[in-house]
């Protein structure tokens, strides 16, 4: 079983649709109507969609950690700072999680992009 992704409202559209192209199971925030939740709320919105979420977000990322320290559970998050990859790297990189992790590899964890 392979990584789904949930993108966070901030990633750019290019993106989802170079890793759609490329055959991974990817929604947007704003398709799923989730655009405007909290981060805490958008989590757990992932976690009920068995989604890791990506995202660019420093809030977000605080919140993952907040998360490990306390012990609560999320099914993951993959964190870049947007000025630190191209499109082409998150793409690349986004696929090569998604095809060779198991959900359970990114459960409770955060992962750092460019690989």
């Amino acid at each position: 079983m392979s990584i789904k992704l949930l993108m966070d409202v901030h990633v750019r559209r290019a993106i989802s649709e170079g890793l759609r192209r490329r055959g991974v199971d990817v929604i947007t925030a704003q398709e799923d109507g989730s655009a405007k939740l909290p981060d805490a709320a958008l989590l757990d919105r992932a976690k009920e969609l068995g989604r890791a979420i990506f995202s660019h977000d420093d809030d977000m990322l605080r919140e993952a950690r907040q998360r490990q320290r306390r012990g609560e559970s999320f099914a993951g998050v993959i964190y870049c700072h947007q000025l630190r990859i191209t499109t082409g790297q998150a793409v690349r990189d986004l696929e090569l999680i998604a095809k060779i992790y198991e959900p359970a590899d990114l459960e409770n964890r955060v992962e750092y992009l460019p690989l």
